[in-house]
């Protein structure tokens, strides 16, 4: 059990811009605020529309509080600490309730929050480091962190928190940890079916009270004509909808599958594209979410890798990579290759909060 006096915290913390959110128990996370922002201050052109994650049951939203640290769960509730041991072997819904058993606005982080925070890293030049080598970055030569677990003698996770501050989203003690590596993390809000991409609007995914099961009627389709949302056929085949196709060893979004696998498949994030048939707005929408790039420099996106899988009814989404990636971890990491059911030991996740908006 960890200790959760608010002065030892404080202490272990030392962030004092951070802010201490408390559950519906009383009891403390650590938590960084990030203010509400447009598309073009995070690099997605010159709008001044709001980005998704920001748009909650269709109003705006001010601020999103996303855990400093990968979550550890305590009498069946997560919690956002320094100094302690990620928790793993948790399925999607776990996590889901582990997140949503605090209370109101409690949520598991969602696909569009991790898309605005890796885009934001990226437009302010600080894309993570972080444990993605056996204890530490593939750039960084010497062991920097707090060890958790081994692998055959060699480190594997690592205490949140306790890497250099190159392992922070904006590179300073005040950011977000572990973006990259240590232990890969659901995201919420976004699925395949197929090979079909589904997701909740915008960022309804952050309240609870938006059904995210198997068979929830909030998933939809998006439309790659014009990057309105659709709904499902429930098989992966709804006519003109965005899907994932395998072209050329790399994925590719088009409104048909040639290339239908249930092995998965894998490819630079840098190397995704789509074909004729997805429009200017539904590719906007994809970049908002994190699922194609919006900048043709090479290297750009620091070799992060995409998986996918489109042969199998259901697969879920984790980010940011494991311990054992390697230069494919990162920010733009993602990977939609397991079932919602998976738990294997190192995947984890982290909550976040919203103020819900109100009628």
């Amino acid at each position: 059990m960890p200790n959760f006096d608010l002065a030892n915290l404080a202490l272990k913390a030392t962030c004092p811009n951070n802010e201490f959110l408390y559950d519906e128990k009383g009891l403390p996370s650590v938590m960084v605020k990030i203010p509400k922002m447009t598309y073009a201050q995070l690099g997605l052109g010159s709008s001044q529309a709001i980005h998704p994650a920001f748009i909650v049951n269709g109003q705006e939203v001010d601020a999103i509080w996303i855990s400093k640290y990968q979550n550890i769960v305590v009498d069946g509730r997560a919690y956002s600490l320094p100094g302690e041991d990620p928790k793993t072997s948790i399925s999607f819904d776990g996590a889901r309730a582990a997140c949503e058993a605090k209370g109101a606005g409690w949520h598991l982080m969602t696909r569009a929050e991790w898309a605005m925070l890796a885009l934001w890293c990226k437009m302010n030049g600080t894309q993570p480091k972080g444990n993605n080598n056996y204890g530490k970055d593939t750039s960084e030569s010497v062991y920097k962190a707090i060890p958790m677990s081994y692998d055959s003698g060699k480190t594997g996770r690592v205490a949140t928190g306790t890497g250099p501050v190159a392992w922070s989203h904006d590179g300073t003690v005040e950011g977000i940890w572990d973006l990259n590596g240590n232990v890969w993390e659901w995201v919420g809000g976004m699925r395949t079916v197929y090979g079909e991409l589904q997701i909740l609007a915008n960022n309804n995914a952050a309240d609870s009270s938006n059904a995210q099961t198997a068979t929830s009627a909030q998933w939809m389709a998006i439309n790659a004509s014009d990057g309105s949302l659709i709904t499902p056929d429930g098989s992966g085949t709804t006519s003109g909808s965005v899907k994932m196709d395998w072209i050329s060893s790399h994925c590719r979004f088009s409104t048909t599958i040639t290339v239908q696998e249930a092995t998965g498949r894998s490819c630079a994030f840098e190397s995704v594209d789509c074909d004729s048939t997805i429009g200017d707005n539904a590719k906007a929408l994809l970049q908002a979410i994190g699922m194609l790039k919006a900048d043709d420099t090479s290297g750009a996106y620091n070799g992060d890798y995409f998986y996918f899988n489109n042969g199998e009814a259901e697969r879920a989404f984790h980010c940011g990579g494991y311990c054992f990636n390697g230069a494919n971890a990162g920010v733009f990491y993602v990977d939609g290759s397991s079932p919602r059911s998976s738990a294997y030991g190192g995947i984890g996740f982290r909550s976040a909060y919203v103020e819900l908006p109100t009628a």
